[in-house]
């Protein structure tokens, strides 16, 4: 059910696309930017209703002007050397993503590396977080019935793809 997928995520046709959010929502770089400029305007405008974010939680919007119909926003940790609750943080940003994909009866869902970007936490880890994250919640997701880890570049794919791997 859950597999690696290397390419852009906003081209993506699953019920939900997750976005690698700031505090704010209010559109960043990276993952965050080209969803934002995908989407269109109108995402921006929803984010803004929303109120921001903390650090482990999640909020969804539609899609608007992307291929999947929602968009689920997470804040993950900024890496502190792995000491700060980094890795609970990042587990609770998959495992609130997933709630509520759930809970708005979505059935496939696709995630970034989320914290690997400018907020540096190490993709090898983060790749460890979010598979064993996502094998021990997709239990409590039963409509579920796909999963994509997305990876813009090959690097990050193959660690993915070796954290999949470790974990069967």
């Amino acid at each position: 059910m859950i597999e690696v997928w290397q390419g852009d995520i906003t081209q993506l046709q699953v019920a939900a696309i997750v976005n690698a959010a700031n505090t704010s929502l209010l559109g960043g770089g990276g993952v965050d930017g080209a969803i934002h400029r995908a989407a269109g305007p109108e995402l921006l405008e929803a984010c803004r209703q929303l109120g921001g974010c903390k650090v482990g939680h999640a909020k969804i919007t539609p899609g608007f002007q992307l291929p999947a119909s929602h968009v689920i926003h997470t804040v993950g940790p900024v890496w502190q050397g792995g000491h700060a609750g980094e890795a609970t943080q990042l587990a609770n940003c998959y495992r609130r993503s997933l709630a509520l994909a759930t809970e708005h009866k979505l059935t496939s869902i696709a995630f970034p590396a989320i914290s690997c970007g400018v907020y540096g936490y190490p993709a090898e880890q983060a790749a460890d977080v979010a598979v064993s994250t996502l094998k021990a919640e997709l239990g409590n997701a039963p409509r579920m019935q796909r999963v994509l880890l997305v990876a813009f570049q090959d690097r990050m794919a193959e660690i993915l793809r070796a954290a999949l791997a470790r974990q069967l």
